[in-house]
């Protein structure tokens, strides 16, 4: 089975959790960066597993904008999702269900919350102040949960 991890990310966080997702797998799936890719093929993979993550409340727009262009194909799909996002619980569940459309959500044989990160290194100014004020968080902090991922990968496989 072909597999492509399909992701945006804005500082790093979501590829890192779609890199050890990858080898989680253990199956050769072709990562694919969404910031970086031209054209994506879909017809050349079995399972597609779509991640992004929370900036602001709201998913990353290219990977919005990748759904609703490849929504027809993505329906046919042994499909994945997963969210990075800073938030747990019912918050964390409504982010998710605001991030990907309901047909999605409906169809898909894993969903997983992988945690989030805030990476200093990689904001500018204007985002490390306002995490800092928001979140009373000065430095560079990560929550990211790789049970949670080995889990997905392990719901996925079935």
């Amino acid at each position: 089975m072909k597999t492509a991890i399909v992701f945006a990310t804005k500082h790093g966080c979501t590829e890192n959790c779609s890199e050890t997702l990858a080898n989680e797998l253990n199956t050769g799936a072709e990562l694919i960066n969404l910031e970086t890719a031209k054209e994506i093929d879909l017809n050349q993979y079995d399972l597609v597993i779509l991640g992004g993550s929370i900036h602001a409340g709201m998913i990353n727009k290219t990977i919005k904008k990748f759904i609703d262009k490849n929504l027809n194909q993505l329906l046919e799909k042994k499909l994945g999702l997963f969210l990075c996002c800073m938030e747990e619980g019912e918050k964390a569940q409504e982010q998710f269900n605001n991030a990907y459309p309901e047909k999605l959500r409906n169809i898909a044989k894993a969903n997983g919350f992988f945690g989030g990160a805030f990476d200093f290194e990689k904001m500018n100014f204007i985002e490390r102040a306002i995490i800092k004020k928001i979140a009373n968080i000065e430095e560079s902090f990560s929550k990211i949960n790789i049970q949670s991922i080995k889990t997905f990968a392990s719901e996925i496989s079935k």
